[in-house]
């Protein structure tokens, strides 16, 4: 997962200023012509000493690496593989707990540049990375090149007055910024890949208990044990189908690490935007009733025809086209299930495309098992149970699961653009319808389309029926006004408590008093001598509601919140909300690129990348009205924690 932790800097106009420690890298930059279409861009570094140039091959996780990019807006030339670096060194980094690859000194990189349009007579490379000593500071450099070998002047982007001053006010005077560089131990956020990765393996379970792949569990481990010259061939063979499956699965997550590459934050933006959980909510809908029985979701079938061709081949390949053609032949249950799998993926606090990478693994590890283990003990195979009606069944019930599942994104989309119609007591309401359609069918009441007839309900049937009808049960006191009880272990599903059809004391979590403004709480925390805790958080982000509903109910945590902090919540994704025209600006980010701040969430999320140099929620602060930090920032944790966590920040505060 890439983490980034620079400290920003204010872009400067001049070039021919001397290297200081807030200046630790100058540059000279040439460039060679090598044929009519093939030139050289060298660049040379000099750096402080003990200030290091982070490698491009730099790991990820660790300090950023050096990147070579084509301006966006520029056409008619394109770089040929990676640059080539002079000497660097590698040495274990404490921190990142990687072995981190720098430049010492100087450094020279050496980027060979074809032209696809003769017609262009300059071209412009940029240059991102990080430099390091105890603090860091981005590298963002631009070298423009007349291709007769004359340098053209370096555009600086320049800003107006208004977006310098709003610039300005955004960056904080922050006092024991140390406490910011400390890792905050996160191991047990709710969000973690070995959690994502369960969810995977059980959506693998789930999708081998459908019509589609159960009946080919004999059927593929007879071929390979029967057809193969061998016993042990045959074993070998299941086996390597098995982790093919698992490959091919991985696979599919790869496109998204290119497309977080590109921006590191992307998929977290975009699971936020109102459209794209629309279009979640109607996909999810789409594949629900697909699993009823009413339409069959399938790819082209020449794709199987051909994989089926193709996987009579011998050897590996053979094998590796049987699993490429069980992936598509099986897509009709599978894909309602890796749609969820990708849409809670992209829905998640983190790195989304590493959990979508996990989810796939633990999903095709799922699949792939019953493979290499009945081939290993092919006697297993007379304790499967029969393929019948009961396949069905399995398949109706993920249908109401994905049914309720697609709510959730809907939610999402209604409390980002602050619809209001869908409270939570709706939300909870069509939960329960539902879960009863659910218990009602279970119980023979409801049928659909491919459902055998039901001659006696079996125990499973029952045992379930009752299951769900004990989990609306636990659902009902939910549109209460006053709600018997809590529903605690649904936090992050339903919507927030105070988005009630009720009136409710505050818009704030739980109904404490808070501000959405920083400098209206500031301002609070100055006049009644109280320590800050700055709340970043989301109205889509699950891990916040979790926090607020599990963390911040506990009673002694709500007292310390309620009457010992100044709460100040600022929602990042709060993009539909715009910003009044005066203080809407343009924001030169850390690439060079300009942002246009015109919501609230745009304010806020760039308030937090500019000051705390983190993007995630829920990001907690401690903070006196000096702006002095108090303790390490917080994220998702456990009671007890954060309980500490809090009465550490008091104590320094009085200090």
């Amino acid at each position: 997962m890439k983490i980034f932790f620079p400290f920003f800097i204010f872009f400067i106009a001049f070039t021919g200023f001397s290297q200081t420690e807030n200046n630790p890298i100058v540059w000279n930059s040439s460039i060679n012509k090598i044929s009519e279409t093939e030139y050289d861009v060298v660049l040379k570094a000099n750096l402080l000493q003990e200030w290091h140039l982070y490698s491009q091959y730099n790991p990820e996780g660790a300090s950023q690496p050096l990147e070579i990019v084509i301006p966006e807006n520029k056409t008619g030339y394109e770089l040929i593989g990676k640059a080539i670096e002079s000497e660097t060194v590698k040495e274990f980094s404490e921190i990142w707990e990687k072995e981190e690859i720098f430049f010492k000194d100087n450094a020279t990189i050496t980027q060979r540049v074809k032209i696809t349009d003769t017609s262009i007579t300059s071209i412009t490379i940029d240059v991102y990375g990080q430099v390091c000593k105890e603090a860091c500071i981005q590298v963002e450099e631009s070298f423009s090149f007349a291709l007769d070998g004359k340098k053209l002047e370096k555009i600086t982007i320049v800003l107006n007055f208004k977006s310098k001053k709003l610039t300005q006010n955004l960056k904080l005077d922050l006092k024991n910024t140390a406490l910011l560089e400390v890792k905050t131990d996160n191991s047990d956020t709710g969000d973690s890949l070995f959690n994502i990765f369960l969810l995977g393996f059980v959506g693998g379970l789930l999708a081998l208990l459908t019509p589609c792949v159960f009946p080919m569990i004999p059927l593929t481990v007879s071929f390979f044990t029967k057809q193969s010259q061998s016993k042990r061939k045959g074993i070998l063979n299941a086996i390597l189908y098995g982790v093919f499956i698992v490959i091919i699965y991985i696979l599919l997550s790869v496109p998204f690490h290119l497309i977080d590459g590109l921006d590191p934050n992307i998929l977290n933006t975009i699971s936020t935007n109102i459209w794209l959980n629309i279009f979640f909510f109607v996909i999810l809908v789409f594949f629900a009733f697909s699993f009823f029985g009413f339409y069959e979701i399938t790819l082209p079938s020449s794709w199987g025809n051909k994989m089926d061709s193709a996987s009579n081949v011998g050897g590996f390949i053979g094998v590796f086209f049987m699993a490429l053609t069980l992936a598509i032949v099986s897509f009709s249950c599978t894909g309602p299930i890796l749609g969820s799998l990708l849409a809670g993926s992209l829905g998640t606090v983190g790195n989304p495309a590493f959990q979508l990478s996990a989810g796939m693994t633990g999903f095709g590890l799922a699949l792939a098992l019953p493979f290499a283990l009945f081939a290993l003990f092919p006697n297993l195979l007379n304790s499967l149970p029969k393929s019948g009606g009961w396949l069905n069944t399995t398949k109706v019930i993920l249908g109401f699961l994905e049914l309720a599942f697609a709510f959730k994104f809907l939610s999402n989309s209604d409390l980002v653009g602050h619809w209001d119609f869908l409270k939570r007591e709706i939300f909870i309401g069509i939960w329960i319808l539902i879960f009863l359609g659910l218990a009602l069918y279970l119980l023979g009441k409801i049928k659909f389309p491919h459902d055998s007839p039901i001659k006696k309900l079996s125990f499973f049937r029952i045992s379930f029926g009752v299951l769900v009808i004990a989990f609306v049960i636990y659902l009902i006191p939910g549109t209460f006004k006053n709600p018997t009880w809590s529903l605690h272990s649904l936090s992050g599903f339903p919507p927030p408590q105070f988005y009630s059809i009720y009136e409710q004391e505050s818009d704030c979590p739980l109904g404490l008093n808070c501000y959405k403004d920083f400098d209206e709480g500031l301002n609070a925390a100055k006049e009644t001598n109280k320590p800050i805790l700055l709340d970043f958080t989301g109205w889509a982000c699950v891990n916040c509601r979790k926090m607020e509903e599990n963390v911040w109910s506990n009673p002694e945590i709500y007292s310390i919140l309620k009457n010992d902090y100044v709460l100040i919540s600022l929602y990042v994704d709060d993009n539909e909300k715009e910003l009044p025209a005066s203080e809407q600006f343009d924001f030169v980010k850390a690439n060079g690129k300009v942002k246009k701040i015109k919501s609230y969430g745009d304010k806020w999320s760039t308030f937090q990348v500019l000051n705390f140099k983190n993007a995630s929620q829920p990001y907690y602060v401690l903070m006196n009205a000096d702006l002095e930090i108090l303790n390490t920032p917080q994220q998702y944790t456990d009671i007890e924690t954060y309980k500490n966590w809090l009465e550490k920040g008091l104590d320094n505060f009085k200090k």
